[in-house]
């Protein structure tokens, strides 16, 4: 078995943060490295056992899991999975502009927790982008990006954009513009340092905030 997984629990209801670590420590490819209560604790958590997850509660008392996700994802490498009961809360699309990579609704089954966890830790797939992307488009067009970043893309650099937008893995991508995974990883990494962004969870909330998905539309 490779590296574990390093989780961080941070939810406010006891029940539930005492199940999901049961479930994290349960898991071979997974260790809890610690648990929080509220926002402060999960940022100071973050920052002293520097988890590769943080199973974010999108509401926390104290400091709110959206300031708390700020504070991480702008100064740790840790990638953040919102925990929130609806899914169609502006309070979750602002988490996924701050830099949480996906959420996961609290209401889960064990193999979803499991699946989204790896699947944040990977980087390599929006977590359910279908349900991201309706998020996205319900909230992104009350605000406006700056489209002149996409101006200086080339046509290779939109296609991989239009295709991460659409929800494709780094091996779908691969495969639809016959590209290998690597040049796909390097298309990204260029992608994400063209467009200022930290990941592909903020690359699809820009390319909404901006009108490129209208553009694409055309």
């Amino acid at each position: 078995m490779g590296e574990r997984i390093r989780v961080l629990v941070a939810e406010d209801q006891d029940l539930l943060r005492e199940s999901l670590c049961e479930l994290v420590s349960g898991t071979p490819d997974m260790v809890l490295v610690g648990q929080a209560g509220d926002g402060r604790a999960a940022v100071d958590a973050a920052h002293r056992l520097r988890p590769d997850v943080v199973l974010m509660d999108v509401r926390m008392p104290v400091m709110d899991g959206l300031e708390a996700t700020r504070l991480i994802c702008s100064s740790t490498a840790a990638k953040v999975l919102v925990l929130t009961t609806f899914d169609l809360d502006e309070y979750v699309y602002e988490a996924l502009r701050v830099g949480a990579t996906g959420f996961l609704l609290k209401n889960a089954g064990v193999p979803d927790v499991l699946h989204a966890l790896r699947t944040v830790h990977r980087g390599d797939a929006l977590l359910a982008p279908e349900v991201t992307r309706r998020v996205v488009a319900e909230f992104a067009a009350r605000r406006t990006g700056p489209r002149e970043r996409f101006d200086a893309l080339t046509s290779r650099e939109r296609e991989v954009v239009a295709a991460i937008v659409r929800g494709l893995s780094n091996e779908e991508v691969a495969a639809e513009l016959f590209l290998s995974r690597a040049t796909v990883k390097t298309y990204l990494s260029r992608l994400f340092d063209k467009l200022g962004v930290r990941d592909r969870t903020q690359l699809v909330v820009l390319a909404y905030e901006s009108g490129f998905v209208d553009e694409l539309r055309r």
